[in-house]
């Protein structure tokens, strides 16, 4: 079979807690998205496009990833 087995989506819910000045920038980034695309979304709805974006952006994790992925890595 050429398609491989699907990974795991099954959601993982996590509850956080933002302080008061990052939760008003989180509104405020959610109203610039709603201003630029004139589609609202909620801010718990954006946050996990967002820490994805900034995780995939983040050149140090993604190279300590990768040697951490070849350690691993049977011979």
């Amino acid at each position: 079979m050429k398609l491989a087995k699907l990974p795991d989506r099954t959601p993982v819910k996590m509850n956080v807690v933002f302080t008061p000045s990052l939760a008003q920038r989180l509104r405020e980034y959610a109203a610039f998205y709603a201003e630029t695309y004139g589609n609202k979304e909620e801010v718990a709805e954006l946050i996990p496009f967002m820490l994805e974006a900034f995780l995939d952006g983040d050149a140090d994790f993604r190279r300590s990833r990768r040697s951490a992925a070849t350690d691993i890595a049977p011979p």
